[in-house]
């Protein structure tokens, strides 16, 4: 099976229920259900369409803060970004705002403007999104393409831990996710598009883009 990720064909059955069959790729070590699994567009936007994301919640606010929070720490003021994916509720636009920051969103379903992946970018924020592509290789290229060198992509996704866990893991029910990526999917990604890897927490990592001189080393946290 080709991976979606590294294009890898070298992959093979990592868990399986009455549902779906879920692939791991041994390159890059991402989790993928198959594409004639993959919901049509419509069904898919009907889910999303149930989604509750008011930008006056401070719940959800606050969920948003385990991004938010570290990304404003690496900002210099005045830099533009771009919310990719950013729903039908955009929130994380106007947390910045707040800030004085300047942030395009970006939905294929709900702020469909593919101009706004032509720009660059300071920042580009992706909560709660990676899990839905379902061409992340070609998907993470744009979003690399738009991002400013030293720009932080900050990306929001809860990760596969093992086997035993993801057996009996909520997020995989999600028939819109077709993607789960490891800790070792992040550091495929930051060797490949020559990043440098921060794991902020349980569901946020920060990729912060080098130039074409710079060795990655990768920074855990």
């Amino acid at each position: 099976m080709n991976c979606p990720l590294c294009l890898n064909k070298n992959s093979e059955i990592y868990y399986a229920d009455d549902k779906r069959d879920y692939w791991q790729c041994h390159n890059c070590f991402l989790v993928f259900v198959l594409p004639e699994r993959y919901l049509s567009p419509q069904a898919e936007k009907l889910i999303y369409d149930k989604h509750q994301n008011d930008p006056h919640d401070l719940g959800y606010r606050k969920f948003l803060n385990k991004l938010v929070v570290p990304l404003l720490e690496k900002l210099k003021a005045g830099e533009n970004g771009l919310d990719f994916g950013c729903g039908p509720g955009p929130t994380i636009s106007e947390m910045l705002a707040d800030r004085g920051f300047k942030v395009e969103n970006y939905d294929i379903f709900y702020d469909y403007h593919p101009d706004l992946l032509k720009q660059k970018y300071g920042f580009i924020t992706c909560t709660e999104v990676i899990e839905h592509l379902h061409f992340p290789h070609q998907e993470l290229n744009t979003l690399f393409a738009c991002l400013k060198t030293f720009g932080a992509l900050g990306i929001m996704t809860k990760r596969v831990l093992n086997k035993s866990r993801f057996a009996n893991w909520h997020y995989k029910n999600d028939p819109t996710h077709v993607c789960f990526y490891s800790t070792e999917t992040f550091e495929y990604i930051a060797k490949t598009w020559n990043c440098r890897l921060d794991i902020i927490n349980s569901d946020t990592v920060m990729l912060t883009k080098l130039n074409s001189t710079t060795i990655n080393r990768g920074t855990l946290k």
